[in-house]
C-alpha cells in the first residue's frame, strides 16, 4: 500500500507511485477501499496530480500498458521482472509527452527489422556470403541479398562490418543519409541524429549521398573517418583508434568531457543519467565496461569529484559535484 505521507513527494517519487498505480489497475479490479486510496492519492499533492496526468496521457495513447510491461505486471510484487517493469514505466512517464514519439518510432523500427539488439546488447552475425556484422546497442538492420548486390540497411544504431569477397556483387550499407560501398574492407557505421558517421579500419569505402546526386562520391581509406548528411560531406579526418572498442565491451575515454561521456554511457543503460552543468567540462579518461554501467558509474565516483544519487529503482541517476 502506498503511503501518502505528510511531506510533499519529489517529482521522481510521484512518478514511481503513478507507475505503481498503473500496474495495480492493469492487474485486476481495485477493491472499494483501494479505489478510495487511489482517489485520495491523486489529489494529495500537485506533484502526484501532475504524475497521474502523465499516466492518463500514456493510457490514452496506448489504450493500456505497453505489452512488454503489461506481461510483467502480472508477476508478484516481489518479482524482479515486475520491479524492472515499474522502473521502465516510471521512466516512460517522465518523458511524456516529448519522449512518446521517439519511443514509438524506436519500437516500430526495432520490431519490424530483420535483426536487432536491445539497449545494452551486442550481437554478431555471419551473413550468407560469409561477411560478418557486429551490432552495437539498440541497433536495427535489414539484409537484402540478390543477384546484383548485397545490401545492409541500417535503420538505427551502429555496426561493425567485415566484408567477404564477391567480385560479382558489391557490398553496400545504406542509411537515410547515403550509401556506402565496401571496397574489400572493415569499417564501422553509426547513424546519429541526421548524420551518418563512418570510420574505415581496413580497405576503403566509397560514399554516395542520398539527396545530392551532383556531389561526387567520396572515398574514405583505412585510418580515416568522416560524417555526412543526406546533402553534404563532413571533414575527412584520422579515425579514432578506439572507434571499435565497443566490440570488446569497452567505452574508451581519452580526455573526454563528462557531458560526452554520459551521452555515450547512456546508450548502453536503461534509464536516464543527468549531470549538474558544473560537471559538463570535467575531463574523463580510462577504460570503462559497457556491459555493467553501474560499475562504470561506481568507477566514475571513485576516481573523480562526482557524487551519484539514484531514483526510480535506479532508472534515474543524478550526478553532482562531490
Amino acid at each position: 500500500m502506498l503511503s501518502l505521507g505528510k511531506e510533499p513527494p519529489r517529482p521522481t517519487d510521484a512518478l514511481e507511485e503513478a507507475a505503481e498505480w498503473l500496474m495495480r489497475l492493469s492487474e485486476n479490479e481495485l477493491s472499494a477501499s483501494e479505489r478510495a486510496e487511489w482517489e485520495r492519492w491523486k489529489v494529495s499533492s500537485p506533484e502526484r496530480g501532475r504524475a497521474w496526468a502523465r499516466a492518463q496521457l500514456l493510457q490514452s495513447k496506448l489504450g493500456g500498458l505497453p505489452p512488454s510491461l503489461a506481461m510483467s505486471a502480472l508477476d508478484r510484487p516481489s518479482n524482479p521482472q515486475r520491479r524492472e517493469a515499474l522502473g521502465k514505466l516510471a521512466l516512460l512517464l517522465a518523458v511524456m509527452p516529448v519522449g512518446w514519439g521517439s519511443w514509438k518510432l524506436a519500437q516500430s523500427q526495432q520490431w519490424s527489422a530483420d535483426y536487432r539488439t536491445r539497449i545494452g546488447e551486442r550481437r554478431e552475425l555471419t551473413l550468407a556470403d560469409g561477411s560478418r556484422l557486429t551490432l552495437n546497442t539498440e541497433t536495427a538492420i535489414d539484409v537484402q541479398f540478390d543477384n546484383q548486390q548485397r545490401l545492409v540497411s541500417l535503420r538505427e544504431g551502429e555496426l561493425l562490418v567485415q566484408t567477404a569477397q564477391d567480385a560479382s556483387r558489391p557490398f553496400l550499407v545504406s542509411t537515410r543519409q547515403g550509401h556506402m560501398q565496401a571496397l574489400g574492407t572493415r569499417f564501422t557505421v553509426r547513424e546519429r541524429g541526421a548524420r551518418t558517421h563512418l570510420a574505415v579500419l581496413e580497405g576503403a569505402v566509397n560514399v554516395m549521398l542520398a539527396d545530392n546526386s551532383q556531389s561526387a562520391p567520396l572515398i574514405v581509406n583505412a585510418g580515416q573517418r568522416t560524417d555526412f548528411s543526406a546533402q553534404q560531406f563532413g571533414t575527412l579526418t584520422l579515425a579514432d583508434r578506439n572507434v571499435s572498442a565497443w566490440t570488446q565491451g569497452m567505452l574508451m575515454a581519452d580526455n573526454m568531457r563528462l557531458a560526452d561521456f554520459v551521452a555515450e554511457l547512456t546508450r548502453y543503460r536503461r534509464g536516464f543519467v543527468r549531470y549538474d552543468p558544473a560537471l559538463a567540462n570535467l575531463r574523463i579518461s580510462g577504460a570503462f565496461p559497457i556491459a555493467d554501467t553501474q560499475r562504470t558509474l561506481n568507477m566514475l565516483v571513485q576516481t573523480y569529484p562526482v557524487r551519484a544519487s539514484g531514483h526510480l529503482n535506479g532508472y534515474w541517476v543524478s550526478l553532482s559535484p562531490a
